[in-house]
């Protein structure tokens, strides 16, 4: 494969772009890729693509970039689509921190499970679908590498309502993770073995070793002595399940019912609530610092990201081995969870593609939270390749921490206001309120 033509979708993301293409222009073998920008807003695709020229010239990249805000013109011939989509944006995103508050739910990130989660793929599987046909005609040979949340519910939904089979989500948790617990214990990461497994911001580090020593004891000492180590989610869960979670502590305390209904745990456990919204607008205002930085002809900072994509594309491209962890249909990856489930295990690629290896059998304690996990996934996507709203209930019932904070009525008025605030942004079936 020689100058393989990579597409990012929602390319207008343009920080998260940036990033991306730093990585890839750091590889020899892809300077000289072409890279087709896409993005429904004309104006942020006109700063991604001056960006894009920006990094490519730093990088002494002689890739070949273009920019379409028609779709399958950018996908015309494509070897990798990379998704990097966000519907609604900012204006959705306060919706599904703003109702659920107002009606008792907390919530942290809101992006994966959840009221927010249960809605942020309903805005989304529409797009999905409709990226799924144009790869389908325009270039059905692809690998689609999404970075879309939430990642499990979107994998699923994508493989389900198109056909693709090409399909791999991404996620930087586990590199970070294994990242942050090295500079913890003091050991180098290129020293580390770990292995990883379970599903998307829910996996477990089931093995962390370095010159074949275990290290769970070595961050057993280092909890036992540090208070505020102590006084995080992901340690508490921890130390009470056994193995260290691969997402972050705003993100574990939503798929459990044990902490954000809890003043208490929020005080001890430091739980920032509705933190995503901050995060939203520091995307915004970064976005609007890069593209006043461009027209201005000033210089921009652009650092690499070590982003899954880029390597494997790297790898397809090059023949280099390597092992990434994927989001992909579970089909007895791991095998006491739902074979219709998307989980996230370690992939190996090289030229021939992603190839995602058996994890065998969870611990009982993990598996149990892993499977309410994709019980909800499955209801919401569901509720979309059936036509079938009361589904959307069936799923908030399911989501423990909205069940340990509202009555079953509660959930459904709820719902129904959720509804009617996304409202055309969701697909017509699923638009209805209900009455019980």
């Amino acid at each position: 494969m020689i100058n393989p033509k990579i597409v990012l979708i929602g390319a207008g993301s343009v920080v998260f772009t940036q990033g991306l293409l730093a990585d890839l222009f750091a590889f020899p073998e892809l300077k000289t890729a072409r890279i087709a920008l896409h993005d429904i807003d004309p104006g942020r695709l006109a700063t991604a693509e001056a960006a894009a020229r920006y990094i490519a010239e730093r990088r002494d990249a002689a890739a070949h970039i273009t920019a379409n805000v028609d779709r399958r013109e950018a996908l015309d011939g494509a070897d990798f689509v990379i998704n990097l989509v966000q519907i609604g944006m900012r204006e959705a995103t306060r919706i599904d921190f703003e109702i659920p508050a107002r009606h008792g739910v907390r919530q942290t990130i809101g992006d994966t499970l959840g009221v927010g989660g249960i809605f942020r793929a309903l805005r989304t599987f529409p797009f999905l679908k409709a990226l799924g046909e144009d790869i389908a005609a325009v270039c059905p040979g692809a690998w689609l590498l999404n970075y879309t949340n939430p990642m499990a519910m979107n994998v699923q939904y994508l493989v389900a309502a198109t056909g693709l089979t090409r399909v791999v989500g991404l996620c930087h948790s586990v590199h970070w993770t294994i990242h942050d617990l090295c500079d913890l214990l003091k050991v180098p990461f290129s020293e580390v073995t770990y292995r990883a497994a379970g599903v998307n911001h829910q996996a477990w580090v089931l093995r962390l070793e370095h010159d074949g020593t275990d290290l769970y004891p070595r961050l057993d000492a280092v909890i036992a002595e540090n208070e505020q180590l102590r006084r995080r989610v992901r340690v508490d869960m921890y130390r009470r399940l056994g193995y260290y979670p691969t997402e972050t502590s705003e993100h574990s305390s939503e798929y459990v019912p044990w902490y954000l209904h809890h003043d208490s745990e929020i005080e001890r456990l430091r739980l920032p609530i509705g933190a995503y919204l901050g995060i939203v607008d520091e995307n915004v205002a970064a976005y609007e610092g890069t593209r006043d930085a461009l027209a201005a002809g000033a210089h921009i900072d652009v650092e690499g990201t070590m982003e899954y994509a880029p390597q494997i594309i790297h790898s397809m491209v090059t023949g280099t081995p390597r092992t990434v962890y994927g989001n992909v249909p579970n089909h007895g990856l791991i095998e006491n969870l739902p074979a219709h489930g998307v989980v996230e295990v370690p992939c190996l690629v090289d030229r021939s593609g992603v190839q995602p290896t058996r994890a065998g059998a969870l611990p009982p304690q993990l598996a149990g939270l892993n499977r309410t996990y994709l019980s909800m996934n499955d209801l919401v996507v569901r509720a979309a390749l059936e036509n079938e709203p009361r589904h959307i209930r069936h799923a908030a019932m399911t989501d423990p921490a909205t069940a340990a904070a509202l009555r079953v009525e509660q959930i459904w008025a709820l719902c129904d206001e959720m509804v009617r605030a996304h409202g055309e942004r969701l697909q017509p079936a699923l638009r209805a309120t209900l009455a019980i």
